[in-house]
């Protein structure tokens, strides 16, 4: 059976409900983010194949997780203590990534008798590709154009959010967004989790930000 994107979200949130009552002995006292991680993206991927589902998995193609479907998996603790930031340029921070996110957000307990971890899956949001560029930065320029700011406000207001040094980039990207008003961002980076914090548990939900 072909994986689609819906079928994707629906078994999310089915794999999240199983998984954070799964004891697993290979994560007993590991404190490693990108383990954990590592270990919830290959275990998901094989979840869907189990299923019976087909999907391309080439991470060449922009290195994301589900290239055919476009979209990619992060995986985030509850202790806030990662930053992993996914803009690769000052065009993705306004206008967003070109694919979209599945976020798997875990609080990870070690049981020390039977020397296991348990990953309680928190949250499971999916952020659609257009809703993938940086809160603040979008709520700031939306607030401008929505105010009937022009150019200079636009380019004050990305020299001070240090987005671009280049005075011939500013004033580019400037007038693009004068011409074409970004969608309001849901990632509010280098803290992901800030914008998905207090969501209903083990619920696959759109990603908003409080």
């Amino acid at each position: 059976m072909e994986l689609t994107t819906d079928i994707l979200r629906a078994e999310a949130a089915r794999f999240a409900d199983l998984e954070s009552q799964h004891p697993e002995p290979s994560l007993f006292g590991v404190t490693d983010g990108k383990t954990v991680g590592t270990y919830l993206k290959h275990k998901f991927r094989s979840f869907l194949r189990g299923q019976g589902y087909q999907f391309e998995e080439d991470n060449s193609h922009n290195g994301i997780d589900f290239p055919g479907l476009l979209v990619d998996m992060k995986v985030i603790s509850t202790d806030r203590s990662q930053s992993s930031c996914p803009f690769k340029s000052p065009r993705q921070k306004v206008y967003g990534l070109g694919y979209s996110l599945i976020i798997f957000v875990y609080d990870k307990t070690d049981d020390e008798v039977a020397h296991v971890a348990i990953l309680t899956i928190a949250n499971t949001v999916f952020v659609a590709a257009e809703r993938t560029a940086d809160f603040k930065m979008t709520k700031g320029i939306r607030d401008i154009l929505e105010n009937e700011g022009n150019r200079d406000d636009v380019v004050a207001f990305l020299s001070d959010s240090y987005l671009l040094q280049d005075e011939e980039q500013l004033d580019s990207l400037a007038k693009e967004l004068l011409r074409h008003k970004p969608e309001q961002g849901y990632l509010n980076m280098p803290r992901q989790l800030d914008c998905f914090y207090g969501l209903t548990s083990n619920r696959l939900i759109e990603g908003m930000p409080l």
